[in-house]
């Protein structure tokens, strides 16, 4: 369990993010168009997943428009947002906001995902929805950048997330 918090208040994970050097786990995600998609149809691509509560939040909305101009000088990569939003919601965000080098997905079918990966809220107005944490995945799934932001309405760090792009 990792701590964190929400506006200064305590509020809590069910675990830790998978730790730099580990296997990451495999996510089983739903896309815009409400196909399953795991981290095998991402296989030799570098992948960073910006996991997020919700796009209809600033610092969400923020992290996703910068995320995806950062994937535009980017062909070996794909930027991964994954919230517990519908992927219609995801997807109107997307188009209205004209973010096209991204790939929204969501948590509609399950919350295996956040407690996978350690991310899922278990109490406060927050509970079921995940924290706000960045994980970059090398070509063969191994975790290089894991950060588990430690107040939900602050911005991951872009510079070392990117970084550790190569």
């Amino acid at each position: 369990m990792a701590t964190i918090t929400l506006r200064g208040a305590e509020i809590h994970t069910n675990g830790e993010l998978p730790a730099v050097g580990q296997s990451a786990p495999d996510i089983h995600l739903v896309d815009a168009e409400l196909n399953d998609r795991t981290l095998a149809d991402y296989k030799g691509k570098m992948k960073l997943l910006n996991i997020v509560p919700s796009l209809d939040t600033p610092v969400c909305a923020l992290s996703t428009k910068k995320f995806n101009e950062a994937a535009k000088a980017r062909d070996d990569v794909v930027m991964l947002i994954i919230s517990a939003d519908l992927p219609f919601a995801m997807s109107r965000f997307c188009t209205g906001e004209k973010l096209s080098n991204v790939i929204p997905l969501a948590m509609m079918r399950s919350r295996n995902f956040a407690k996978d990966y350690g991310v899922l809220i278990t109490d406060g107005p927050l509970a079921g929805v995940t924290a706000r944490a960045v994980v970059v995945l090398d070509g063969d799934n191994k975790v290089v950048y894991a950060e588990l932001v430690p107040e939900i309405a602050q911005e991951p760090d872009y510079e070392k997330a990117l970084a550790a792009l190569g």
